[in-house]
């Protein structure tokens, strides 16, 4: 699969003709109307650097004026104003503008308590998910209002608010602004000393700062992804096993939760509220500082924790107050700068890694090695100049670009954390395979739910990515915003064809995590990770309920003769027992009717009689190719149903069944042929059925036509069992008839009545069941019924069929027979047969791997379980897509490989099956995501085959690329914004 052109077409028409004239032709033109010297020189600077802005966009280096200003928003809130990055851009404008309005706020508030009471209650909301909890609020209110249960939200895979949440979150809110106010008003306030309350605090919080630290890193298999965890589990086969051993690190992630969810929170607010700088008059500093401080006690815990222990540690260590960061800082300036300090550098260790990891990607390129040779030696020689661009770009804050993803290395354009313009999940290149992922979405869900609470995917922040592999499916998973006890990631689900490129990388994948998870018993009890320069490192795996993928091939069970002649037998007794059910399910529904319509009369049913014969009639009757006419039709054959006139004494003494419709290709008109009068139908002519539309016969040479007696059922209840109306009409020879009917399995069809629950409301259930059974005209009945259906699957020759014709069928494609045109025209009977066939063949399979059925009741409990647990089918049914998304636990489907010259059989079965999860070096992805989007739109480089989209197993470049946002990536799936409770 690659980009869609023509969208990506639009997309670079849109991005030249809009973004270059605001980003280049827009540039600074400035003209004052007072000489002042500072703005002339700054405007003469400017001009200078207007010269350079066509250079700096076609470098990819000037950002458009979009992107810039989402940059800044995310930026100045993250950083000045203690937020988070969002997950659309309409929430980062509306977070952007209630929190700058809250530092504002807080500025002119004249009571310090006041102040700190704002602070922090402020600062508590917004870092919950408060849209989400409206939402959910709303939705509830409105179900109790119109006396109903309260539906499921719109995104299935999303879990809803609880009043316990709610009465959580106003616990927590309460205890936070008692805390804070009592703490503020009473205690002692002193410049922090090792004695001070505040110090005390702080001891308190390394302490806290360190218990957490090692719980984090003992929920991964990696610890600092490099030393393998020996207390995580060495290999797990199954889900169940794997879950017994990672008993313990689950009691563990609960401890851990509960320090960074309560007790962390509580301490870092006794921190603040103990500090100085809040007693004076206030100032510009200390409202942005501390209002930051006291929303990222919440907005992201673990982070805040860092910064204040470092803050604590400084002041414990320098006891000089005529320090520059004593005198002239007060606490939450500290604080955020230390916080700006701790991103950059995390973001700086984060690049160099991925520059030395393209080094050596080139260098152990085989086929480029020459060229790369002298790439590699330019960078080690000018090794400063490329440490000034990663640093530069780090403080930026922007992606490291390599060119065509060779070491070359340029500073791209600041740009939001999602990296594309556009909403995320809005766009896929959606195919047949999207409905897998669509699936597996809301199990996953509920796996990252723990694992993130836990803390086995690390540290949670925006713009990580995580790489999951199951089977043949790689799912990528990025946050996109992160608050207090949730977060909200994009599932995006990559395309499951073997392309060369793909399945380089997907092996490289495969390996990485086998050397993680499916270690023996055996190993070194604290290994080295052989794949730490890889840019994914394995995190956890996951219990996830999904569908897993096996693939047989059928050689020697599908071309036996044995078996196909057992086949044979099957399928008719696959027939009965659908046809059974059908009705028995469809006398349900038309039970009432019934016994209305049927008040103490015995039914009337046209049947085939199979042991008589009709009147002697002339040749003419049978084999002229026109349809004896029954009295006077209407003029439209090709309505619905052609109508007969029959008059009142006729209505009163015979049900005439409208299905007797049989096609007449290219008449428009029929006409009457016969020595019958206008004015009186004989009953054989009434019931006579001609075929039409089959090659001519030699005159006087065709067989005689079964024909349609009036007949009466022996058992009142038989209605209760009787097929569609339109079901009963003949298409075949009386000889053909008669051979076939020998195959009816008598003692099979009594034995599935007796297990029909259609009589169980009946008095004397099982009497009723063996007057039915003794029916001999329902019998006839379902005899014509089913060896019609089977002449029909089998064709002309009543030979052992071939595999291939097993294909064609399965597949829907008949073979030609006289009963063709009869079955088409009945769109229910033909699905039914269908279905009959394609259980013949399950049936066939399982009887060669599982071994042969002993008896009935074995034979239908199998037949039950295909009906109610399998789906059987084609993959390219739209059934097959309904099957997954209704998680039905088996899908099988015929299939053949030309290529091989086999026919196989697909299963899928839905299991709660372990997914391997990995983080990526998000600035890799970022990298590569922003080479991907200046190589397409600023160099034009479109071609499938270029460079930067070959395989490579350390940069996972193909994969990287498949993720990225259409039209330049092509995820086959793609999740609007999932809110992940981390309750």
């Amino acid at each position: 699969m690659s980009p869609d052109v023509p969208l990506l077409n639009d997309y670079k028409q849109d991005f030249f003709l809009k973004r270059f004239p605001q980003t280049v032709l827009g540039g600074p033109r400035l003209k004052f109307m007072v000489n002042i010297p500072v703005l002339e020189q700054m405007n003469q600077i400017l001009h200078i650097l207007f010269i350079f802005l066509p250079f700096l966009w076609a470098l990819g280096t000037l950002p458009p004026p979009d992107a810039l200003f989402l940059w800044a928003m995310e930026q100045v809130l993250e950083f000045g104003l203690g937020g988070s990055s969002m997950s659309t851009h309409l929430r980062l404008l509306i977070m952007f503008i209630i929190s700058t309005g809250t530092a504002v706020t807080s500025y002119f508030i004249p009571s310090t308590v006041g102040v700190v009471l704002f602070m922090t209650g402020l600062g508590f909301l917004l870092s919950l998910n408060l849209s989400e909890m409206v939402f959910g609020f709303k939705h509830s209110v409105t179900g109790h209002r119109v006396g109903t249960k309260s539906k499921a939200l719109p995104n299935s895979s999303e879990k809803q608010f609880t009043w316990k949440e709610y009465l959580f979150y106003s616990i927590v809110l309460v205890l936070a602004l008692l805390e804070t106010g009592l703490l503020h008003h009473f205690a002692g306030f002193s410049q922090i000393s090792k004695n001070s309350p505040q110090a005390i605090v702080g001891y308190i919080l390394m302490i806290l700062f360190i218990i957490l630290w090692i719980l984090k890193e003992i929920q991964s298999v990696y610890i600092f992804g490099i030393f393998r965890n020996p207390i995580y589990p060495k290999h797990a086969q199954t889900v169940t096993l794997f879950l017994e051993k990672q008993t313990k690190l689950m009691k563990i992630g609960v401890v851990r939760r509960i320090l960074i969810n309560l007790v962390s929170p509580f301490a870092m607010i006794a921190f603040l509220s103990l500090d100085s700088s809040l007693q004076g008059l206030h100032s510009v500093s200390v409202s942005i500082g501390f209002t930051r401080a006291f929303r990222m006690v919440w907005q992201n815990t673990e982070n805040a924790l860092l910064e204040t222990v470092i803050v604590s540690a400084v002041h414990l260590l320098i006891s000089n107050t005529d320090i520059w960061w004593n005198r002239n800082l007060d606490t939450g300036i500290r604080l955020l700068l230390v916080g700006i300090m701790r991103d950059r550098l995390i973001q700086f260790i984060s690049k160099l890694q991925f520059a030395v990891t393209v080094l050596l990607a080139s260098w152990t390129e085989k086929k480029r090695r020459k060229s790369a040779t002298t790439l590699c030696v330019l960078n080690i020689v000018f090794s400063p100049f490329m440490l000034v661009f990663i640093v530069f770009s780090t403080l930026l804050s922007s992606p490291l670009l390599p060119l065509f993803t060779l070491p070359l290395f340029l500073v791209g354009f600041p740009r939001p954390i999602q990296s594309w313009p556009g909403v995320v999940g809005t766009t896929a290149c959606v195919c047949a395979d999207t409905v897998y992922y669509y699936q597996m979405v809301p199990s996953l869900n509920t796996a990252l739910q723990s694992a993130m609470a836990a803390g086995s995917l690390g540290l949670l922040l925006p713009g990580s990515h995580y790489l999951g592999r199951f089977q043949d499916r790689l799912i990528w998973i990025m946050i996109l915003e992160c608050g207090y006890t949730y977060c909200c990631i994009n599932i995006k689900g990559l395309e499951l064809q073997e392309t060369s490129c793909h399945t380089a990388e997907a092996r490289r994948v495969d390996e990485v995590f086998e050397g993680a998870f499916e270690q023996e018993e055996y190993a070194r009890v604290c290994s080295i990770n052989e794949h730490f320069g890889n840019v994914l490192t394995p995190c956890t795996v996951l219990p996830v309920k999904l569908y897993s993928d096996a693939r047989n091939v059928l050689s020697g069970i599908i071309d036996s003769h044995d078996n196909l002649k057992e086949f044979k037998g099957d399928l008719v007794k696959v027939l009965v027992w659908i046809l059974l059910q059908y009705c028995s399910r469809r006398s349900n529904v038309q039970e009432n009717v019934h016994k209305t319509e049927n008040k103490g009369k015995a039914s009337l049913i046209i049947l085939p009689a199979l042991n008589t014969s009709p009147e002697t009639e002339s040749p003419e009757d049978t084999d002229s190719l026109n349809s004896e006419n029954l009295d006077d039709w209407s003029d439209d054959v090709f309505g619905e149903e052609p109508t007969i006139k029959k008059g009142k004494e006729e209505r009163d003494q015979l049900k005439v069944l409208p299905g007797i419709n049989l096609p007449i290709p290219g008449s428009v008109e029929s006409q009457r042929v016969g020595k019958h009068s206008a004015g009186t139908v004989t009953e054989n002519s009434l019931y006579q059925a001609v075929a039409l539309g089959y090659p001519a016969t030699d005159k006087g040479k065709q067989e005689a036509m079964a024909y349609i007696p009036l007949m009466e059922f022996s058992c009142s209840h038989s209605h209760l069992l009787s097929l569609p109306e339109e079901w009963i009409s003949n298409c075949l020879p009386n000889s053909k008839v008669k051979e076939m009917s020998s195959l009816f399995p008598e003692d099979w069809y009594h034995f599935v009545l007796r297990q029909l629950e259609c009589f169980h409301s009946e008095e004397n259930a099982s009497d009723v069941v063996e007057e039915i059974a003794k029916d001999r005209v329902l019998k006839d009945f379902y005899v014509h019924a089913v060896m019609t259906c089977y002449f029909s699957l089998f064709g002309v020759d009543n030979m052992i069929p071939s595999p291939g014709h097993i294909l064609r069928v399965y597949s829907g494609v008949f073979p030609w027979s006289l009963a063709l045109d009869w079955l088409t025209e009945k769109p229910e009977l033909f699905q039914l047969a269908l279905k009959a066939f394609r259980y013949t063949l399950k049936l066939m399979i399982d009887k060669v791997s599982l071994g042969p059925i002993e008896d009935f009741k074995e034979l239908t409990n199998c037949l039950e379980e295909y009906e109610s647990d399998w789906y059987i089918g084609l993959v390219s049914d739209e059934k097959w897509k309904e099957a997954i998304l209704q998680e039905k636990p088996y899908l099988f489907s015929l299939g053949y490989d030309p290529n091989m010259g086999v026919y196989t059989g697909r299963v899928l079965t839905l299991q709660e099956l372990l997914i391997q999860v990995g983080k990526l070096n998000a600035e890799a992805v970022r990298g590569q995501w922003a080479n991907l989007s200046w190589e397409l739109l600023y160099a034009t480089n479109d071609d499938e085959e270029r460079y930067s989209i070959q395989a490579h197993p350390l940069l996972l470049r193909n994969l990287t690329v498949q993720a990225a946002d259409p039209p330049l990536g092509y995820p086959i799936y793609s999740s609007k914004p999932l809110h992940i409770h981390l309750f």
